[in-house]
């Protein structure tokens, strides 16, 4: 889950008028919900699909197929940047959302495994793109007292894409197959004209390429103060020879210990995160719960996800990020292990909860953390590489339950799993090193 650095200090484009705020926050908002909705989908029919007898789907197979999407995900965000850099960020944005809507028109057609986990990677490669891409227009347009804020709501998008997929599954799934809710993945292509129409391009790509008057015509279009674009400049500190310092000062006496433990902090949150989305309903399932509460359950984790990006947000600022994420994950790690008890359905609804809380919800704290941490001289490249090694994490999650499955290693390890992630993760953020200027 891929996020820009959130430098107070940086001045993309200025404090703006909160009508363009509401509207490019509006748009990305959408964008990231049809991509919460994208991968989220999967996990909310895969009982239904492993049943699909045309296809005999195995867990391993199942597993393998989960993680296509994330592989392209990981392919798609080293990409963004160039294809950004060539066609901007708003055509990057159309793009991504075109591109995806396809696929997932195309895999409710799939004739066949080997063909849907194809269409599901070149559908995870644009899903890739819509997440920087669209935290960076939210973050450039937002005054620059309220990016925080704006980033958190636009990233509530993808948890209710999430949400949106378990409810729809519970209405839809028996009656109309798992294809029709494919099919309503594609929707968001009807998001494209009005992205090409009314969301503004990216003001910072625009000077960097020269193209200067397009950019104070829409610094006029809005209200945008003129100075603070003509002071901006694009920032070149990370490139050539500068972008292998900053990867070297990583490893640095001074850093190395916190770079260590943010990377496993990483990689056991997006296994969690990922793996959830991905098997939780099958999970539920097979410990005995029928279908329809297993659904209920993902609708539980995402809405807890939405809900606990903002508090954990505040609660952050206010005691402190690694007390926050620690706890956290903590809780997500106790509540996937209780899970393999079965208790009565509102003590199930809360642990699903915390679960949510623990992974989705933490991210969010996770990246404004180690921007927050490092240097501004190698706070991007920090995240960055955080991420990129998290995402194996992510890759791993779904891959790792399905062989479970196959191996019949029984309910309660596919529980025990996820616990475990959690409990290291939370460690690993214990065992960062205190900030310098305190607590962050």
């Amino acid at each position: 889950m891929d996020a820009p650095v959130l430098d107070p200090s940086s001045k993309p484009a200025a404090r703006t008028m909160p009508a363009i705020t509401l509207l490019v926050v509006v748009i990305c908002w959408f964008s990231m919900l049809a991509d919460g909705y994208d991968l989220g989908i999967y996990g909310a029919v895969l009982p239904s699909l492993m049943e699909y007898k045309d296809w005999a789907l195995s867990p391993a197979k199942a597993g393998a197929i989960g993680s296509y999407a994330l592989v392209g995900m990981l392919v798609g965000a080293i990409c963004v940047g160039t294809v950004t850099d060539m066609i901007g960020r708003k055509k990057t944005l159309a793009f991504c959302v075109s591109l995806f809507s396809i696929m997932m028109g195309f895999a409710a057609m799939a004739p066949s495994p080997d063909m849907f986990g194809l269409f599901r990677f070149l559908g995870g490669i644009a899903l890739g793109g819509v997440i920087p891409t669209a935290s960076a227009l939210t973050i450039e347009y937002s005054p620059v007292e309220r990016r925080s804020l704006m980033y958190a709501v636009m990233y509530t998008g993808y948890p209710v894409g999430g949400l949106l997929g378990a409810l729809l599954s519970m209405y839809f799934l028996q009656d109309f197959g798992w294809r029709f809710l494919f099919w309503l993945g594609a929707v968001p292509i009807l998001l494209v004209p009005f992205i090409l129409k009314y969301l503004p391009e990216s003001i910072s790509f625009l000077l960097a390429k020269n193209r200067r008057e397009e950019a104070e015509q829409i610094a006029s279009r809005y209200n945008i103060p003129l100075d603070t674009i003509g002071a901006y400049k694009p920032d070149q500190a990370n490139e050539g020879q500068g972008q292998f310092a900053s990867v070297a000062a990583l490893f640095a006496k001074q850093n190395i210990r916190a770079t260590v433990c943010f990377w496993i902090a990483f990689f056991m949150g997006l296994l969690m995160i990922y793996g959830l989305s991905t098997w939780l309903p099958k999970m539920m399932k097979e410990a005995g719960y029928p279908l329809g509460s297993s659904l209920g359950f993902l609708f539980m984790l995402n809405l807890s996800a939405a809900v606990g990006a903002l508090l954990a947000g505040r609660a952050a600022d206010r005691w402190g990020s690694q007390k926050i994420i620690s706890i956290s994950y903590l809780l997500a790690g106790v509540s996937m292990a209780l899970l393999s008890v079965k208790s009565s359905m509102p003590v199930v609804y809360a642990l699903v909860g915390l679960a949510g809380f623990g992974t989705i919800g933490t991210t969010l704290i996770m990246n404004a953390y180690i921007s927050k941490y490092f240097s501004a001289d190698n706070r991007a490249t920090a995240l960055g590489w955080a991420i990129g090694f998290g995402r194996i994490g992510a890759i791993s999650g779904p891959v790792l339950i399905g062989l479970f499955m196959s191996w019949n290693m029984g309910p309660a390890w596919n529980f025990y799993t996820f616990a475990i992630a959690g409990i290291i993760a939370s460690v690993m953020v214990l065992f960062i090193p205190k900030h310098r200027d305190g607590n962050i």
